[in-house]
């Protein structure tokens, strides 16, 4: 608190500071930048020719990485082809350890080069009116600065290595995408094998049985109990050959049994269950994870990867998380000894909702 002087004026105690007495006393000065610390490459020619073929050895590393991709993507065997279980290890390894090595090489490579070769000065700039013609000088004054700095032109070694492994590190993806499609004629058929049809066919098909997965065994309809749930595949998939992991992926589907009281049906679906029996496709809407969990009480579906969940009474729509589509429904029946069959393939697409599908 201040006090009253004897001609009525406020002073105050010595012990507190007011802001705006003296502002320039707490002026604090621009202390300018740092000094500059010089690298071992800056100043050592034999550390900088050092350090760019440790670059190009990380760009070797990634190329070496893809094409053990390609070993063990093309030389080992494809996985669908019932190998032993040694051959789709080393495959899966050939995979990872080849991606890895890829990507990581690239990355390590790039950054090793810009912490090692690239100018590392600091620089401050004052700001300036914006101005269409100064900025595009100014633009190109950059681009030219980058690739100064960057020592590209007089560095061919690592130039030469960063684009081998620049063009090979996406090979695998476009390998993996390629083979979406089994078919020896995929580039005659690449606008149907990369659209919704590609996704629309399955195994299912009118009087194909529903089996147990994986024992194959035919399903009656005595067989659901009420708040029971099975995996099911169509029958004859165990013994497709090439392919397999492929069709099962489509396929694969879960049936379970509830009152059909309790459940919403479109026109049209009236007779797609067998007493409350209805079928669903395994896969979820979202990214194309399986489903795994059945909740009797509630009757909903839920997909472990991020959590959608599908109400079985409401024909599997979507009620949280990302996904946005109901889960495509396998019409069913039964035959002529009470098994379970597929009435059709699905109406629909099955997997993740693309903009193709609407």
């Amino acid at each position: 608190m201040g006090e009253k002087g004897y001609e009525g004026t406020e002073r105050h105690s010595n012990s507190l500071e007011h802001a705006g007495a003296d502002a320039s006393r707490y002026a604090i000065e621009n202390p300018g930048l740092p000094p500059h610390r010089p690298r071992l490459a800056d100043e050592d020619p034999k550390a900088a020719k050092r350090a760019e073929r440790q670059v190009s050895i990380m760009f070797l590393i990634s190329i070496v990485g893809t094409v053990l991709f390609f070993i063990g993507y093309f030389g080992v065997g494809q996985i669908g082809n019932n190998e032993a279980f040694s051959t789709i290890f080393l495959q899966n390894l050939l995979l990872g350890l080849g991606t890895a090595l890829a990507m990581l090489g690239i990355g390590i490579g790039i950054v090793h080069w810009a912490k090692t070769l690239m100018p590392d000065h600091e620089t401050v700039e004052e700001r300036h009116e914006i101005r269409t013609e100064a900025d595009r000088v100014a633009a190109t004054g950059m681009i030219t600065d980058i690739i100064d700095e960057s020592q590209i032109k007089r560095r061919p070694l690592l130039r030469n290595t960063l684009i081998g492994a620049i063009l090979l590190a996406p090979l695998p993806f476009i390998a993996v995408f390629r083979d979406l499609d089994n078919t020896d004629n995929f580039a005659d058929n690449a606008a149907e094998n990369f659209g919704p049809e590609r996704l629309r066919h399955t195994m299912w098909a009118e009087g194909v049985r529903l089996v147990r997965d994986p024992t194959g065994s035919p399903i009656k309809a005595s067989d659901v109990t009420l708040g029971s749930a099975m995996h099911v595949i169509p029958e004859g998939l165990n013994e497709v050959e090439h392919g397999k992991l492929n069709e099962k992926a489509k396929a694969v589907v879960l049936v379970m049994r509830l009152d059909p009281s309790k459940v919403q049906i479109s026109p049209g679906r009236e007779d797609w269950n067998v007493d409350g029996i209805f079928a669903y496709s395994k896969v979820c809407t979202h990214v194309g994870c399986p489903i795994a969990l059945y909740e009797q009480h509630t009757h909903h579906l839920l997909c472990p990867c991020h959590q959608s969940t599908f109400d079985l009474a409401q024909e599997c729509k979507p009620i949280f998380g990302p996904a946005s589509h109901a889960l495509p429904q396998l019409p069913i029946s039964v035959d002529d000894e009470g098994f379970l069959v597929a009435q059709s393939d699905f109406h629909e697409p099955v997997g993740p909702v693309y903009w193709e599908r609407g």
